[in-house]
């Protein structure tokens, strides 16, 4: 994962690709300061499945960004954040559709025999260590919750 983005890198100071390459400088800060707090805690470096958390996140808060620029009608800095947004996704895998995620959630909730809403937390951390970064988070609460309701 290290290399990919490094590569990436690389490849947009050679194209001129301003926004991608300052989007990957992020990336890569994230997970530099990420790497030193696990210094701290004894570990050597994040996971790539840490990294794909870290790329999660980053998108989440553009997403909340976007939505805020554009309600003070500031267009021009939403389409920004929408840029990273597709920069950042570049190095996520391939996310799940709404049939996948579905069909994710039911094999969680048998696994780990999901009877009612208290089983929630089992089933969504199940989830989340088997599709990391594949899943949207969100809706595959829904489901659960749907399942187990």
């Amino acid at each position: 994962m290290r290399a990919r983005l490094t590569d990436g890198m690389k490849a947009a100071m050679k194209s001129g690709e301003k926004r991608k390459l300052s989007t990957l400088r992020l990336i890569n800060a994230a997970i530099k300061d990420r790497d030193i707090n696990a210094r701290g805690t004894g570990k050597d470096r994040v996971s790539d499945e840490e990294i794909l958390q870290i790329l999660a996140k980053m998108i989440k808060q553009r997403e909340e960004s976007a939505k805020i620029y554009e309600e003070q009608s500031r267009l021009d800095l939403a389409e920004q954040e929408r840029e990273e947004m597709e920069i950042i996704r570049e190095y996520l895998p391939k996310q799940m559709d709404e049939a996948e995620v579905r069909d994710a959630c039911a094999k969680v909730v048998a696994e780990v025999n999901g009877e009612s809403l208290r089983d929630m937390g089992k089933c969504m951390n199940a989830l989340k260590e088997k599709y990391p970064g594949k899943l949207d988070v969100g809706k595959a609460s829904a489901v659960v919750k749907e399942l187990l309701g």
